[in-house]
């Protein structure tokens, strides 16, 4: 039966919609959402254990410079990159500024006496950290997205606004981000469902691996991975909203573009 909650992305994918709906009323019924979770990439209880649990895999201990989501439930994510010394990268929430991304180090904000909890805190972590182009940024060497709903074999999806596949494709048309760029989520495990009932896209970006308060999981997902932007998919209103968007299409139409992107 379709679900008649209604977002701000509604509308472009009817099965995804539903979807979403259902795990959005479901960690609800549940009661380990954190604050309402409608219309947003949903906190959740336990959260920070499952933070602890992806700081114990590998691609996390050998990343230096990581790329994460600016939602809520990455708070502890981001909390420990920094204290982990990783340069924290974190993209400006709906991509509003031409440089999109905030860097963030720990060298930085303890010479500030900044706490690292503190400025894990989107808001706050646009005024602390420092706005970059693509240019001035380093190597991605993990991706940490935000989701609503995953499937053990890679697929996700986000509240629907499209902004994490974009931000992605961006970043993989500067070399920011590779072919084997390892891509993480941290969920409820009740966000976790069957692999039909997630259609993946050619323009979205699969995960490698999954990580809950209680596993972590590697896909070994065979979706293909997207070369960079897909300008074909890229909505009007994308368009139109998301400022670097206009000044890449310059860019790779060999037009104009200002110095320092």
């Amino acid at each position: 039966m379709p679900n008649n909650i209604k977002t701000s992305w509604s509308g472009y994918h009817a099965d995804k919609d539903n979807l979403r709906a259902d795990i959005w009323s479901l960690l609800k019924q549940k009661g380990v959402a954190v604050g309402d979770p409608q219309g947003h990439i949903p906190n959740f209880v336990g959260s920070q254990t499952a933070a602890e649990q992806l700081t114990n895999l590998p691609i996390w201990q050998q990343a230096k410079a990581i790329k994460c989501n600016p939602d809520s439930p990455q708070i502890p994510v981001r909390s420990r990159a920094l204290k982990d010394g990783k340069r924290l990268y974190m993209a400006v929430p709906r991509l509003t500024n031409t440089r999109c991304f905030v860097e963030l180090t720990a060298e930085d904000l303890q010479q500030r006496n900044i706490p690292f909890e503190e400025a894990a805190i989107a808001r706050k972590a646009l005024n602390y950290g420092r706005l970059v182009t693509f240019k001035e940024m380093q190597p991605i060497d993990l991706v940490m997205v935000g989701c609503v709903a995953v499937t053990r074999n890679g697929g996700r999806t986000g509240k629907g606004a499209g902004f994490a596949d974009l931000e992605l494709a961006m970043l993989r048309e500067f070399g920011l981000v590779q072919s084997d760029t390892p891509i993480v989520t941290t969920v409820h495990s009740l966000q976790i469902v069957e692999a039909e009932r997630l259609p993946m896209q050619p323009h979205d970006w699969a995960l490698n691996w999954i990580v809950t308060p209680d596993e972590a999981i590697e896909t070994n997902t065979t979706y293909p991975r997207p070369l960079g932007l897909d300008w074909d998919t890229i909505r009007p209103e994308q368009y139109n909203k998301i400022p670097i968007l206009q000044k890449l299409r310059k860019k790779f139409t060999n037009q104009a573009i200002e110095p320092g992107q």
